[in-house]
């Protein structure tokens, strides 16, 4: 599984949601990768992701989650993604 989490540098609750994640990740113990795509400058993601941030998007099947959520939340994002 191939995970894009949405952000901005400087944004804290992105850094609350990359440690939530990389927490979970960790427990599942599952084939699950994730990369940090900070929207800033460009435009088109900016327009689309702007207010939503951090999300979190999984490269496959297209499927978001977006903030606000916890970790029970993102595990049951996770889960229907397998």
């Amino acid at each position: 599984m191939q995970l894009i989490l949405y952000g901005t540098s400087g944004c804290h609750l992105c850094e609350d949601a990359e440690i939530m994640l990389s927490k979970v990740i960790q427990a599942r113990r599952d084939n699950v990768s994730f990369e940090i795509v900070d929207i800033a400058g460009q435009h088109k993601l900016e327009d689309r992701y702007g207010i939503r941030i951090p999300v979190l998007h999984d490269a496959t099947s297209g499927a978001e989650l977006d903030w606000p959520f916890d970790e029970e939340r993102l595990m049951e994002f996770l889960h229907s993604l397998s």
